[in-house]
């Protein structure tokens, strides 16, 4: 009998199963969407390509691993470094030495910027050729001695060099001129110069340091004999790769990708699927709610409350599996423009592969099937249990005032939104972030908890104004107030698009927007030399200290240090600054707080730090603060400044000597020039233009180069948005297109007491302009709650909302309750109001 309900339920009321069916179809592309980010990051790997010939390769570790007590428990923590971290040279010596070990090949890169006479090149140390294979060898000539090059041969005969000519190159530890000894067999990975290695050692700007080693075994040796031997040889000095895990050294990038995807797949997955959960009950409870009458004449003829609960549960087994289904091809199309959009920005190595499997597919089978069953089954325990007579009188009018467990419950989440938000007021930036969409779930909980009374209330409030609009107003004041439950089925999907994507979005724009006046305001040269290749080599400050009309020249080494905060570990962009730290503020005025940035560099373990990150810490000037350099060498400086404007230039400074062989390629990023009093900026700039490789803008050019990771982050903000409104917003217009169809008894009511339909329109207009304003207002709200406290620690400033994010946001939100409800409601009024009158219900 169930089954047959269920079926007869799903084919006679098409409207009110259609709307479930796009909200569950939403769920689950969402849901898949997120579960194949999550899984690519935890899956992703790339093959050996360099080191395929060598079955077991050894280098560090790419992250800083901490162990923290949880509880009774332990666990560790990492965190990928931004720099390459290298292995001690020494281990070199060890690894030859063993018995099952044919040869142990040193490896390390550093970049080579191009010149007039031969193309950008990757350097490397001699004994490193051979590891590509058996093909990678000497064609001609011989080995490099001192002051001498071997290049591959392509890049050889494109640059008309043959053995005997001279160049010059440029590496991070400095510019000289060599001669071409000899040729090697072409490269896959590019051209590449070799050097004698004590050469390549001490130009590579990390001396003692390299980025690999390759090694091969004896005949008869197994890799797996090889690797226990060489694990135990290195013990924690280094790591041992073997298989696919070889890709990791060649790829540094991928620990960064691993992280961003496992981040946008786990933890923005788990808040978007939390609210398409949320929105998918939000529906099944209406399409529920809406059949009232239905169950209460099902409970008239004599069905049970197990009946009925079971028609429900049969009815969820038929519409959420399928809608499942129909939604992991839209999810796979989202994961793949998504992955393929990082892939575009460099956040991701080309060569990765979404990994698609069959567990977001169940994921999304199993949350939408659940979701739904255990909305339908709450929606229905009322009437359910409800006596025949009971249940028809219920189903005649609007209960007056929702269940008091309801409403406490929902004032316990107002309460701890309210809660986390005063909370968030006292924590530093990346605390306060972490608690942002928390406290908007509190809240959308709440309203959707306490939605009646929330529509009762804002019909009360903008009753007034509605009987201004003459009779469609009237009628509408009276029908928001008479129907608050329906009204609250309709505003909570506004709210949720208007709190989510005005958290995100504004976030976003405030970080944008105080970046922007941080570098404005704290970028004071007149001229900024940038690089336009690797980066500028070695002395292009001092070279530009030298032009004439120059008064100050400051070299700036990008760079990022690791650091704990907030019980995790994080990253954050740092500048590497050289010269005399008096003279920095005249090119750099960043707001000092406290302490003198002309003591950076006095001692060689200074530090200077902008606001958020002394907050973060915890520190003041004079103490010392523990992180990790980009290579994952532990230090503590000590504290000799706190600035202000650090969003956008930098978030701790310290000094260039400091950082130089702690980074993948020791080149200065920028030269920040200050003229002299009187002279000539024309003149100046077409004198720092003539230095080697460089591009001179004015400050505007020191926004260029800002922090990958704050874009790649305001990206991802901006998509997350797009991907929570959209499902929102087609969730908002679902909803209100099934609370219209259902009105159609009350239409032909209207249209039978002698009701225009431009009446009707009218009415149905004010409606959605109620709706759209509440929703707006409610979710602007929850948005302002959760921000005021995040922008303050993360930009340390107040929300930023521009015009062009707030405009459009409250339009779209407008149209799209016009557009909902108008359209069926034309549809309604093409039929006849006897024929209305008579409408399934």
């Amino acid at each position: 009998m169930t089954n047959g309900l269920a079926r007869s339920s799903v084919r006679f009321r098409p409207a009110s199963f259609a709307g479930t069916l796009v909200a569950l179809v939403l769920a689950a592309a969402v849901v898949v969407a997120c579960g194949a980010l999550l899984q690519t990051g935890l899956t992703a790997s790339l093959k050996a390509e360099r080191y395929a010939a060598a079955p077991v390769v050894v280098a560090a570790d790419q992250s800083v691993k901490i162990r923290m007590k949880v509880g009774e428990d332990t666990e560790t923590i990492e965190q990928a470094t931004p720099e390459r971290v290298r292995a001690d040279a020494a281990l070199v010596g060890r690894l030859a030495a063993l018995p099952g070990v044919a040869a142990a090949r040193p490896d390390t890169a550093f970049p080579l910027p191009a010149t007039d006479r031969a193309p950008a090149l990757t350097g490397r140390g001699f004994a490193a050729l051979g590891i590509a294979g058996p093909g990678d060898t000497l064609v001609e000539g011989r080995a490099p001695g001192a002051n001498e090059v071997v290049l591959d041969a392509d890049t050889a005969h494109s640059a008309h060099l043959a053995p005997g000519a001279s160049l010059t190159l440029a590496a991070p530890g400095g510019t000289a001129s060599y001669r071409v000894s000899g040729l090697a067999a072409a490269q896959q990975a590019g051209p590449t110069a070799w050097f004698a290695d004590a050469t390549a050692d001490r130009i590579s700007g990390h001396p003692g340091r390299i980025d690999a080693i390759a090694v091969q075994p004896r005949e008869g040796v197994s890799t797996a004999a090889l690797a226990a031997q060489v694990r135990q040889a290195v013990g924690g000095a280094a790591e041992t790769f073997t298989g696919d895990d070889r890709g990791t050294v060649e790829h540094p990038a991928l620990g960064d990708a691993r992280q961003m995807l496992m981040a946008l797949g786990g933890t923005f997955g788990g808040y978007a699927t939390m609210t398409a959960i949320f929105v998918v009950m939000s529906t099944v409870a209406l399409a529920t709610g809406q059949r009232a009458r239905e169950f209460a004449l099902l409970r008239a003829i004599g069905a049970t409350p197990r009946q009925i609960r079971r028609t429900i549960a049969a009815e969820a087994m038929l519409v959420a599996p399928l809608a499942a289904a129909l939604g992991i091809l839209p999810g796979l199309a989202l994961a793949r423009w998504w992955f393929g959009q990082l892939v575009e920005r460099g956040a991701v190595p080309a060569g990765l592969r979404l990994d698609v499997g069959p567990l977001p597919m169940l994921a999304a089978v199993l949350a939408c099937t659940l979701a739904a069953l255990t909305a339908g089954l709450l929606a229905a325990r009322r009437p359910s249990r409800m006596r025949a007579a009971q249940a028809l009188g219920e189903a005649a009018a609007e209960p007056p005032r929702p269940g008091r467990a309801r409403t406490v419950l929902g004032l316990v989440f107002v309460a701890g939104g309210i809660a986390a938000a005063v909370v968030a007021t006292s924590l530093d930036g990346a605390k306060a972030a972490q608690t942002a969409l928390g406290v908007v779930m509190c809240f959308m909980l709440a309203v959707a908890l306490l939605g009646p009374r929330l529509a009762r209330a804002a019909a009360v409030v903008l009753g007034t104004p509605l009987r201004a609009g003459g009779a469609p107003g009237s009628l509408a004041a009276d029908n928001t107030r008479a129907n608050a439950r329906r009204l609250a089925s309709a505003i909570t999907p506004i709210v949720l698009v208007t709190a989510f994507c005005g958290t995100l979005l504004v976030l976003q724009s405030t970080v944008r927007h105080t970046s922007g006046e941080n570098v404005r305001a704290g970028v004071t040269a007149d001229h900024v030399v940038g690089a336009t290749g690797p980066g500028l080599p070695a002395g292009t400050a001092e070279r530009a200290a030298g032009v004439r009309g120059v008064d100050t020249a400051v070299g700036v080494l990008r760079t990022g240090v690791v650091f704990k905060n907030a019980g995790r570990l994080a990253s954050a962009p740092v500048l590497g600054v050289d010269g005399d730290p008096a003279r920095l503020p005249k090119v750099l005025d960043l707001g000092v707080r406290s302490g003198s940035l002309a003591d950076l560099g006095r001692a060689p373990d200074t530090i200077a730090l902008s606001t958020t990150m002394a907050d973060a810490f915890g520190a003041k000037v004079g103490d010392r603060v523990p992180l990790w350099l980009g290579d994952g060498t532990a230090v503590r400086p000590a504290v000799v400044a706190v600035y202000q404007r650090g969003l956008g230039v930098g978030q701790a400074l310290l000094p260039r000597a400091a950082v130089a062989e702690h980074v993948t390629a020791g080149y200065d990023s920028q030269v920040l020039v200050a003229d002299a009093p009187g002279a000539d900026r024309a003149a100046v700039a077409a004198g720092l233009g003539k230095l080697a490789e460089a591009s001179v803008t004015d400050r505007a050019g020191f926004v260029a180069q800002s922090d990958k990771d704050l874009e790649i982050s305001g990206w991802a903000n901006t998509v997350m948005a797009g991907v929570l409104g959209g499902f929102a917003a087609v969730s908002a217009a679902n909803t209100l297109v099934m609370t219209v169809l259902d009105r159609r008894r009350e239409v032909a009511l209207l249209r039978l007491a002698g009701t225009t339909r431009g009446q009707v329109r009218g009415m149905m207009r004010w409606e959605a302009l109620l709706v759209a304003v509440t929703g707006l207002a409610v979710g602007a709200a929850i948005a302002g709650i959760t921000l005021v406290p995040v922008a303050r620690g993360v930009a340390d400033s107040t929300p930023y909302v521009p015009p062009t994010l707030a405009l459009p946001l409250v339009a779209g939100a407008v149209l799209l309750c016009l557009a909902a409800t108008g359209l069926p409601v034309r549809a309604l009024l093409r039929t006849r109001p006897a024929a209305l009158g008579t409408a399934r219900q």
